[in-house]
């Protein structure tokens, strides 16, 4: 079978011998192997139990990035620390292996539903009469085998909210973005394809669709040293790069649908 599911986990192989694996809590893709080496990091804390978001992966953050006064839901919203329903395989050939994933609202708790009463089905579809704004972001989490020789390039000439210097805002003048501190930056229109030098001479392609927005993270010595799922040198491995609309908000009419996405490729 090219997916199966076991244990509240999806797995799914390709005959190329790639690998994936995708929690149904938070739909959170765990893992991707690609030529026998792991594509995706998770910290060796991170819990599994759907006590909390898991630390690492491609979380989803829905519907809102970061907090919100105006909204008051769990930071990066509910989508990644809610279980999910497998809802099967949708493509299945020698190239390609697809599987998808739901939430909806009658899936939420009561208290979540009092915060955010709208009607919805994730694949980012309103299903009620009403309209209503979000945040979207794929999380992503790359494993890398230090940071500090990773180079991300597409973000030259974007502006950016650097939130780690009290989110001035900066115009991106380097052609490759590299990791020497806390980096905490939202680019703004950023373009589609991105470039992610991991630094032992293989690359990953980032294509995304419709998602205006890309965050870099990495919280660095001091800040590891706070986050109690995070080993504190594990920042040493791993780099954020997170297609998104997280800018501004995405503005959804009643009947409308949305749909955006990222397609990683190694090279």
């Amino acid at each position: 079978m090219p997916a199966y599911q076991n244990n509240k986990v999806i797995y799914v192989e390709l005959p190329s011998g790639s690998k994936a694996e995708i929690a149904l809590f938070g739909s959170t893709v765990t893992s991707w192997v690609v030529d026998n080496k792991e594509r995706i990091f998770v910290s060796k804390e991170a819990r599994r139990d759907g006590s909390k978001a898991i630390r690492g992966g491609i979380p989803i953050c829905f519907p809102i990035f970061g907090t919100k006064e105006i909204i008051r839901l769990p930071q990066h919203g509910f989508a990644r620390s809610s279980y999910w329903e497998y809802l099967g395989v949708i493509t299945d050939n020698n190239k390609e292996v697809s599987v998808r994933l739901g939430l909806m609202d009658t899936q939420l708790s009561s208290e979540v539903r009092k915060v955010w009463p709208h009607s919805f089905r994730l694949v980012y579809t309103n299903e009620g009469e009403d309209t209503f704004e979000f945040n979207i972001l794929l999380h992503t989490y790359f494993r890398v085998p230090d940071v500090s020789r990773v180079q991300i390039q597409g973000l030259i000439s974007s502006e950016y909210i650097d939130k780690t210097a009290g989110s001035i805002q900066e115009l991106e003048k380097n052609d490759k973005v590299t990791i020497s501190q806390e980096v905490d930056r939202v680019y703004k229109k950023v373009q589609d394809h991105l470039l992610l030098e991991i630094g032992d001479g293989s690359c990953i392609i980032i294509e995304k669709s419709n998602l205006r927005d890309t965050v870099v993270w990495n919280p660095w010595i001091e800040k590891a040293q706070y986050i109690n799922d995070l080993v504190n040198d594990e920042y040493k491995n791993m780099v954020c790069v997170e297609p998104g609309s997280v800018a501004e908000w995405v503005k959804l009419a009643g009947g409308q649908t949305w749909a955006g996405g990222q397609s990683l490729t190694i090279r």
